[in-house]
């Protein structure tokens, strides 16, 4: 991967494209089941946060994204979908999200319908959370999602301890 290109993570699935579509609608199903608002149809919004164990935990230990709030502006089932990041906030760079895209791309074949990914955005080159942006999302959608198809149930950061 040269130094310009965007985070990228590809998965397949000997699933229908509308599968995989509705699967990735199902953000808590495959990334966070912390998520405020809506992520099935277009305008919907919602927030991400990175907390796992509390509600604070990124912003006491000073690392990782606090949030980002992100709204659906494509959605066309089966084949597409893109959230565009409103607003962010790190830790270190507080808006390296923000107005950034994530798009997913999804295409059929022999071997099954393909999920390509894209955080349109973050560059090795320009984003300090790029690698460690990379490892988790290429986690969720190689690893979580798929296993959100094909078992009924990913492995998404899980609900705050109550």
């Amino acid at each position: 991967m040269s130094d310009t290109e965007y985070l990228t993570a590809t998965m397949t699935v000997d699933r229908t494209p509308e599968q995989v579509f509705e699967a990735i609608t199902h953000v808590r199903g495959w990334w966070s089941e912390n998520l405020i608002g809506h992520s099935a149809a277009l305008h919907d919004e919602f927030v991400f946060t990175d907390d796992s164990e509390y509600p604070g935990e990124t912003v006491r230990a000073k690392k990782g994204l606090r949030f980002a709030r992100f709204q659906i502006i494509e959605f066309v089932p089966g084949r597409r979908a893109v959230w565009h990041v409103v607003d962010s906030d790190f830790i270190d760079d507080r808006d390296e999200w923000t107005d950034t895209n994530v798009i997913f791309d999804i295409t059929t074949d022999a071997q099954g319908t393909t999920l390509h990914f894209t955080h349109e955005g973050l560059t090795a080159a320009e984003s300090a959370c790029f690698e460690a942006c990379s490892r988790a999302w290429t986690f969720f959608i190689t690893k979580s999602l798929p296993q959100l198809l094909t078992t009924g149930a990913g492995q998404p950061i899980a609900s705050y301890r109550r």
